[in-house]
């Protein structure tokens, strides 16, 4: 399949174009201008949208009309040009009706936008929904938490008993590929994860063992961990429930927990 790719230079894009050219398919990258995009998307069989803003303290009128607004068009310039399907990848604060951040919120508002243009068009859209996604090129949390293991810092994480799905980059980026293959699942939203929630713990312990550095991890209560807005995401739970995608489309992550560890290891040690 001959298939345009938003956000291909980006943490994910840069994922997904090894896997895209590994199963055949020709990538298209597509920019944001309407005349240039056109262009790239004439000719092409699907979409896959990455590019959004991806940060939740983000200007809200900036993240509408990027996130929102910006998808939408892109659906109805897809559907404009004649492609047959358009992935769009959300975020698992889409699944609240009511998400907890503005981020959230326009990823929501992003979803019905660019299902409201598959209505009206008869573009297949499919939205994936993932939780925390890590992997080499990784940034922000993530890469701060494997810094501070490798760098052999105490962390306050041992009294920490929650359960986050998360998701490697390569398994995302497999099955973003299994929804473009699959026929007839256009209108669907499927959230996708590698499987067993991890607690931050044994998540500490496993980056460690694979950095060469055992994780030091100290008692701490979590209760005053909340207070730091960015330690929230490592101790809260968040399970997310992946078996419409496992059940639906027979997908499976083809890296298991150990290998994408071992690859995100491997990449910053190389840095």
């Amino acid at each position: 399949m001959r298939i345009a790719v938003t956000g291909s230079s980006g943490f994910i894009g840069s994922a997904l174009e090894t896997v895209l050219i590994a199963r055949g398919h020709e990538m298209r990258k597509a920019g944001r201008g309407s005349a240039a995009l056109n262009e790239v998307l004439s000719g092409c069989d699907a979409v896959i949208h990455l590019a959004n803003i991806a940060h939740a303290r983000a200007n809200r009128a900036l993240l509408w009309e990027v996130n929102v607004a910006g998808s939408r068009r892109l659906a109805e310039a897809a559907a404009a040009q004649g492609l047959r399907r358009m992935i769009y990848l959300s975020s698992i604060k889409a699944q609240s009706a009511e998400p907890g951040d503005r981020y959230g919120a326009a990823k929501l508002a992003a979803e019905k936008a660019v299902f409201e243009v598959a209505r009206v068009t008869g573009l297949e859209v499919i939205v994936l929904r993932p939780p925390l996604v890590y992997g080499p090129r990784v940034k922000a949390n993530f890469l701060a938490l494997v810094t501070a293991i490798a760098r052999g810092w105490p962390l306050p994480f041992a009294s920490i008993a929650n359960r986050r799905s998360i998701l490697y980059v390569c398994n995302l980026a497999d099955a973003i590929l299994s929804c473009v293959e699959t026929p007839r699942i256009g209108g669907k939203s499927y959230v996708v994860t590698d499987g067993e929630p991890v607690s931050t713990p044994d998540l500490c312990r496993a980056l460690g063992e694979a950095l060469g550095r055992p994780a030091r991890l100290f008692p701490f209560p979590p209760a005053l961990l909340e207070v730091v807005p960015p330690l929230r995401s490592l101790t809260r739970s968040l399970v997310a429930d992946d078996s419409a995608i496992r059940q639906e489309l027979g997908w499976q992550p083809p890296f298991s927990f150990e290998q994408a560890l071992g690859a995100t290891a491997q990449w910053y040690l190389a840095r």
